[in-house]
């Protein structure tokens, strides 16, 4: 099967896609601040620079894209057409270093948290989002994952 678009138009929509301050990043972080919580971005001190730092409860938020970090089971994480064994190889080596990242500043002593994006496309999913976040930053739980279909 081939694209849909032609080479430019793809070559132009992929340099558009941005790392930082996305659109899922951004709704995250207002409902987050409306809450009362002071945080980070991007910290380059951290390993894996997350998304939000909570420097007062050691803990690193990523706002993960379903396609590009391979949200289990969701309907996003769809797999092109083209070039597959590409894709493939993209995908693994982002799912790998996501684990590791994860597992690193785990054993730092760091808690991590991963919203994925399909949690944060409705308003009500983001407040609820923000609010499982808030919970999970006054527990002691080192983990957490936010997503339809996240266990």
């Amino acid at each position: 099967m081939t694209d849909i678009v032609d080479p430019m138009t793809r070559s132009r929509m992929m340099a558009g896609i941005r790392g930082k301050n996305t659109k899922p990043e951004l709704v995250l972080r207002r409902a987050l601040h409306a809450e009362g919580l002071r945080f980070r971005l991007h910290s380059k001190n951290i390993i894996g620079a997350p998304d939000i730092v909570f420097p007062k409860y050691a803990a690193a938020v990523f706002v993960h894209g379903c396609f590009w970090h391979r949200h289990h089971g969701c309907r996003y994480a769809t797999t092109p057409f083209t070039r597959r064994d590409f894709w493939e190889a993209k995908f693994a080596a982002n799912v790998a270093r996501d684990n590791s990242v994860k597992s690193t500043l785990l054993g730092m002593g760091w808690r991590v948290a991963t919203v994925w994006e399909c949690a944060l496309r409705k308003p009500s999913s983001v407040q609820e989002s923000a609010q499982a976040l808030v919970d999970w930053l006054k527990s002691t739980a080192k983990e957490l994952e936010i997503g339809e279909g996240a266990t």
